[in-house]
Parts: structure tokens; sequence; C-alpha cells
């Protein structure tokens, strides 16, 4: 039997008819998704019939919205966004860095089982030619796959790396908390004295912070191996640190007691042993038996070295010794590290008493106004993850490095900033007609600036009003005008005009020669 657009849709009708009978019966499941898939089959091959595939909803409707966990930015916020990036690249380049790129994705057997309890997060790919992978999570896992595979080249190298990386987070918008996101990576990698490297990365970190004016924040740093060290005196069995590590690192996050449940309640931790663990946090340097730990012991010592290096770099004022942080990602192994502001933890109410957040269960999307930014940079040290993908241990490169979050960033700037007031370009001077349009006057002046190195604009209309070219230099903020008519021309002299003055008569501005028109242009641009 022929198959027409008519057959087809008179079976759509008959699913889905099906498939309601079935939902006002309390069937299982999986019987409404057999029916489902078949229901989805019928719309395609309807689909291709019509030529209306990928579109099974009509002709020309489409959904306008970006997907869950992604965003548009217009031109004021990229303008932001741009100045981000250049500073945080200035900071990276200062200290003697080179950039490498990666692919954004890489075979799904490189980034697995590299991100602990995250892996979970990680986007994967419809099989492309008999490659299964996975779109990046992070910059890290590339770079020592990088490394793994040209390490007779960049046995030391620094390097950062700016790109994008895909999280299927639940996403918090305003927050900085996406799943389309920039990384800001610096990293050293490297045999080096204890401590030398680590600390510059540190000092790299509040160097951008600070360049970026978001206001007071927070280094905290911790050891792994001082935690690896607390949880083996209280007793957790070794193949539960990493998962119980993650726990406590919610303790900014969540009250003690929440992350307490996590540990014995989800991760099967003992009771005992989850509440002897709080009691050490504050008792580290006076307990006897954690200083016998040789994890614990190698730890301490790497922390007493840091601070001195830190202390001559002159940040020790911005670095707080913060044991309950974890840092949940499998692959570090030594000296850890966030940054955190006022608006990285979630808001409080009134009396102090921190907000609950919603969790999944209760809403299928977070309740923004429950969660804070969290961290606006991390990072730490990762000794072990080249060596993972090297064929030999001769192959493993020890590394550091810290991570800015810029969409973080972001949004605690576009709070600082009003976003009319923001320059989008960066047109310098505005060429202005009087009267008779002078569109090839305008265009030839316009190529002489553009030939000059100065950036310049003109309105794209043969005789325009004198006011609305007024009102672009307003609007885009344009500091300066080359007015010109027939008299002046005639005369080999134009109008320069300061844009910021609220004088817009036709009388504004003073005359030049016309070969003096870039000098003085130049001089005045010199001096804005």
């Amino acid at each position: 039997m022929e198959v027409t657009p008519e057959s087809l849709k008179a079976k759509i009708k008959q699913q889905g008819e099906k498939i309601k009978m079935l939902k006002a019966q309390n069937a299982e499941k999986s019987m409404i998704d057999a029916e489902l898939a078949i229901l989805l089959d019928l719309q395609k091959q309807q689909a291709s019939l019509t030529g209306d595939e990928g579109n099974t909803k009509g002709k020309n409707k489409f959904t306008l919205k970006t997907p869950k966990g992604t965003r548009d930015y217009n031109e004021k916020e990229m303008a932001i966004r741009e100045k981000v990036f250049s500073t945080i690249i200035s900071v990276f380049k200062k200290h003697g860095a080179v950039t490498i790129d990666t692919p954004v994705f890489e075979l799904k057997e490189i980034l697995s089982g590299k991100y602990g309890e995250d892996s979970k997060l990680i986007y994967d790919l419809e099989d492309q030619g008999g490659e299964k992978c996975s779109l990046r999570y992070d910059l890290t896992v590339p770079f020592a796959r990088f490394l793994a595979m040209n390490g007779a080249q960049y046995q030391n190298i620094k390097r950062y790396q700016i790109a994008k990386v895909y999280r299927r987070d639940q996403p918090a918008m305003t927050k900085g908390r996406m799943r389309e996101f920039y990384q800001c990576d610096f990293d050293v990698a490297g045999v080096f004295d204890p401590m030398i490297a680590d600390a510059e990365v540190v000092k790299i970190m509040s160097e951008c912070l600070t360049a970026l004016d978001i206001g007071k924040y927070t280094i905290k740093i911790n050891h792994r191996k001082i935690l690896d060290g607390i949880f083996q005196v209280c007793g957790v069995p070794e193949e539960r640190i990493r998962p119980i590590s993650s726990a406590v690192d919610k303790l900014d996050k969540l009250p003690w007691e929440e992350v307490k449940r996590e540990m014995v309640e989800d991760k099967g931790l003992d009771p005992e042993v989850a509440n002897r663990g709080k009691e050490l946090l504050g008792e580290l340097f006076q307990n006897q038996e954690l200083i016998a730990n040789k994890s614990a012991k190698s730890g301490l010592d790497d922390m007493a070295l840091l601070f001195k290096y830190l202390e001559i770099f002159g940040i020790l004022g911005e670095i707080s010794f913060d044991l309950s942080l974890a840092r949940g990602l499998d692959y570090y192994t030594g000296i850890i590290y966030e940054a955190v502001t006022e608006q990285s933890g979630p808001p409080k109410l009134g009396d102090g008493t921190q907000v609950v957040r919603k969790s999944k269960k209760d809403s299928e999307d977070l309740d923004e106004s429950t969660v804070g930014v969290g961290s606006i940079a991390a990072g730490g040290r990762y000794d072990n993850l080249v060596g993972m993908f090297a064929s030999s241990k001769k192959g493993n490169i020890p590394c550091v490095g810290v991570s800015i979050g810029v969409e973080r960033v972001f949004s605690i700037l576009l709070q600082k900033v009003a976003l009319e007031q923001v320059k989008a370009n960066e047109v310098e001077v505005f060429v202005i007609a009087v009267a008779d349009g002078l569109l090839e006057d305008r265009m030839k002046i316009c190529a002489e600036l553009w030939d000059a190195g100065i950036k310049a604009e003109f309105m794209y209309k043969n005789k325009p009003k004198l006011q609305p070219q007024f009102s672009v230099c307003d609007r885009e903020q344009i500091p300066l005008a080359v007015i010109i008519g027939r008299d002046e021309l005639n005369r080999g002299e134009v109008r320069i005009k300061d844009m910021r003055s609220k004088e817009q008569g036709e009388g504004g501005g003073f005359s030049v020669k016309r070969d003096e028109m870039i000098n003085e242009l130049k001089k005045r641009l010199g001096k804005l």
C-alpha cells in the first residue's frame, strides 16, 4: 500500500489518541514511551514526504529562543566581555604565557572518568564515522591530552587558552552558571622546585581579579594531601575518599547537617567518622595523630612553603586557609584554591539566615534567587593527569593551573554598570555634512582617516539632515566630528568639533586646513 501524506496524517491522529488513552489509564511509562517513539517516527515520515523536515509544527513556525543554559549577548554586553578578555590576556602574557587551541570536542574516552561525580554532566555526541565523541567539559583535560601527544616538545610550558566549554548542568543564568560558557585558563607544566610555580599561578589569579575591578574577593586555599590525611586518620576507606571530598566541598553552600547526610546516607560513611572529621578541622595543627600521617604532613609542608612565597608576592592578605575546600574534580593532587566574593554564596534573609536552595525534586529549574554565583576562579595542582594519557611514566608531566570564571565575573560586573552608558563601538570621529550632503567628500575624508589608523564613520545617506548626524554621535558616544560644508571645502578647510560639548549648532568647532586635519585629530584623540 502506497504511503501518502493523507494516510500518514490519519495514522498520526490514531497514534496520538492511543497515547492519550494510555496516559488516562496510568499505563507504565515504558509502554507510553514505546508508543511515543512510534508517533515520532510517523511524524518524521510525514515531514520527509512534505519536504518539511525538522519542522513538524508547520512551515516557518519556529520556537524563537536559545537552548536552555545558553544566551545571546548584545553589542554593549560584548563590549564589556571583550574588555574582560583583554584584561585577563594582558595579565597572562605579562607572566610569559603562550596560547594554544584544542578541538571543541574530544574522543569520549579522553574525557570519561576524569571529573568524578561531575562526569554525568558531559555532553555526549552521536557516533560519527565510528568515533564516539563528547563536547569538552573544561580546558584542562584537553591540555593534558595535548601534552601527552607532544611531550617531547613541551616538557616545560606556560600556556593560556580562552575557549568555550559545555556542561549539562542545571543553569542559573543571572548568576553566570550556564551550559555553554567561556573558560580562561593559565597553566604551568613541567618539573620545578616545590611551590614556586604554584605561588605564581595564585599571584596571576589575584592580578586578574584585581584588574577586573570586581570588588573585594578572597582566595581560599587547601591541599588535597591534607584533606586525604584527615580522612585517613578519621577512618574513611580509601575508595570513599574522593566521593566524601566532593561532599565536603559543599560546606560553603549547605549546612553541616546536610553535608553529613550526604556523606552518611548517599555515600555510605559511618556517622561517627563523619562527625570526627568536622571536629578535626579545628584541631589540625594540634592533632599529633594527623601530623604523624605522611600525606597530611607532606601537605602541611607544602602549605608552609607556599605561604612564604605568597607573602613575598604581596598577596597574603587575600588568602584564606580553608579546610572545607575540596574541589570535586578527581584529577587534583596537591594545592587547590578558589576565589569567592560576597555574591558567591547563596543570598541571606534579613535575619542573616541562608536562603534554602530549591532542589531539582521541587522544581525542574533552579530558583535563581536562592543561589549565588559560586567561585569566580579556581584551580590547583594536577601531577598525574598527563600520565593517564602517556604510554609510560616518563611521559608524565606535572601541572598546576587556574581558570578564571568569565561568565560569573561578567554577571558581577553587569550589576555595577549601566548598560546604556557603555560605548559599544570604538569609533573616534564621525564625518558630518552640512546642507548639500556631500556624500563623495564624506567618503574621501573617511578613507583618509581609515588609512591614518583613525576609527571613523559617516551616515549612509546621500543627503542626511544635520540633526540625525549629531544624534549618531550622541547615541554612539563618538567624541569628535569632522564637519564639512561647500564653503569650507572651497577654502580647503574642515571644522573639527568636540561632540561631548552640548553646543550642537553649525558654528560649533574650529576650522583647520584640510592637509592639517589628520595631525590635529590625532593630537586631540591623544588627549582623550
